[in-house]
């Protein structure tokens, strides 16, 4: 078993500013804005609710007015937080960072998903079969895990580390939406990681939906 740092990083950027990143398991997803992205596989360009993943080094562009990014990467903790580079105007922060370990024996992959709760929509009590990093995006939500209780408020990030059973839904009269990015076995490609603890939620109508954006094996 080895030990992994997985990073929630936000960059925010006027038109033109390029920030360069180094070589790392990346997703980004445009919260707002539009984004050119240079990597060796070519040019890109990420819309809002888009997403893109790499895992060399890459070259991130403004192309709006101001662009708003979520930066997930996975790396040894020895790498460090990889914040942005040059330009005239990024801005970096790291939102959320969190060590996990996993085994470098088995096969992983790497998921970015966004999941929606109608007002008042309930994840019940469950686990998932690997870590990961959420981040609201809008509406309120409440999570409790571990005997405690938080309230994340639109922009803020939670860890969830997978066996711990979470209960969560949203609080407010409109509905609530998070990204998430997960480290799952490989074997779950294609395939919902989540658990239900309690047999008698299995039945249940389940009203959160899922859009996946990312799916794909990773090397570690």
């Amino acid at each position: 078993m080895a030990s992994y740092e997985l990073y929630l990083i936000e960059d925010v950027a006027k038109a033109e500013t390029r920030m360069r990143l180094e070589a790392a398991i990346r997703v980004v997803y445009v919260v707002e804005g539009r984004l050119g992205i240079s990597s060796e596989d070519g040019e890109t360009h990420v819309e809002a609710n888009q997403t893109w993943h790499g895992t060399g080094g890459c070259e991130m562009v403004g192309e709006a007015d101001r662009a708003r990014v979520w930066r997930w990467e996975l790396s040894s903790p020895e790498d460090g937080v990889i914040l942005s580079e040059g330009g005239d105007d990024p801005a970096s922060r790291l939102v959320l960072s969190e060590v996990i370990v996993l085994d470098p024996e088995q096969a992983y992959l790497i998921r970015c998903d966004r999941v929606e709760f109608p007002p008042g929509g309930i994840a019940y009590r469950h686990t998932h079969q690997g870590p990961g990093i959420r981040c609201l995006l809008r509406g309120g939500f409440r999570v409790e895990t571990g005997g405690a209780e938080i309230e994340i408020a639109p922009g803020e990030a939670w860890f969830e580390r997978g066996p711990d059973p979470v209960y969560a839904y949203a609080t407010d009269d409109v509905s609530a939406g998070f990204i998430r990015v997960m480290i799952l076995p490989a074997a779950l490609k294609g395939k919902s990681s989540i658990r239900y603890v309690n047999p008698e939620d299995l039945d249940k109508p389940k009203s959160q939906q899922y859009t996946v954006f990312v799916d794909e094996f990773i090397e570690i």
